[in-house]
């Protein structure tokens, strides 16, 4: 392959391990991850595939290890990591949008606040992304007059205006309503087709299947596969993910 056209590394996690009190809740966790590549984390419940995203945003600080994001590494160093923040969008169960602002106000805030756009260039910026995550005509209101579905929608709009090289999604739809889950994995999937590096932690796995190139399977804070999704799901090497699988299977 022309080494000018393989995809970038922009994450490089080496030896990770992150404690909470006595519980090992990563333990050594090595990975790479390449601009463009759509890699979902799965695993079960209690894993550390929350943990480990929250990580690369330093929302949980590791112990030991390194962790690399676009050339800058992730520690204490508060210039470094506004400039990784301001390069790593991250989308949360929970929607976690400010009750008090308008949904436009919600999206412009930060593009404002830290990349230092003008109101009419944020503005404008936000209504584009609200158009295509089909919720233009939502401007106006507030997150309470939204259902979950929108609010996420909404989430992953603001996320994007920032302009992020990486986005995380850390269990997107986990909080949602059956009927709403569809909305937002569709928006999904258009962000996955469209080129952005995103790291997704999820229990959907028709989606993981369908949209992922790469799945990264969780135990017990470790990495037991890397693969394809379609090794992982048609031959898993560790018994491990053999039984995860054989519970979830009716999930795609």
């Amino acid at each position: 392959m022309d080494s000018a056209a393989a995809p970038r590394p922009i994450i490089d996690v080496r030896k990770v391990a992150k404690h909470f009190g006595s519980f090992h809740a990563l333990r050594d966790v090595s990975a790479t991850f390449h601009e463009g590549q759509v890699t979902a984390i799965v695993g079960p419940s209690g894993s550390g595939k929350s943990t480990f995203l929250r990580t690369l945003n330093r929302l949980e600080a590791h112990d030991s290890g390194e962790i690399v994001i676009d050339g800058m590494t992730l520690d204490d160093d508060v210039r470094n990591l506004a400039a990784i923040r301001r390069e790593v969008g991250m989308v949360f169960q929970s929607f976690n949008l400010f009750s008090h602002l308008t949904i436009l106000r919600n999206v412009t805030l930060a593009p404002i606040r830290v990349r230092r756009m003008s109101r009419e260039a944020a503005e404008a910026r936000a209504m584009a992304l609200l158009e295509r995550v089909g919720l233009k005509s939502q401007a106006a209101k507030y997150p309470v007059q939204l259902s979950g579905g929108q609010q996420q929608r909404v989430a992953i709009a603001r996320a994007l205006a920032m302009d992020p090289k990486v986005l995380l999604f850390d269990e997107p739809t986990s909080a949602l309503d059956p009927e709403m889950v569809n909305e937002v994995l569709a928006v999904m999937r258009e962000l996955a087709h469209s080129g952005i590096t995103m790291l997704v932690v999820t229990h959907e796995m028709g989606f993981a299947r369908e949209v992922a190139d790469r799945i990264l399977f969780f135990d017990e804070g470790a990495i037991l596969e890397d693969t394809s999704p379609a090794n992982f799901f048609s031959n898993p090497a560790h018994e491990r993910a053999r039984a995860f699988l054989s519970q979830v299977r009716h999930g795609y």
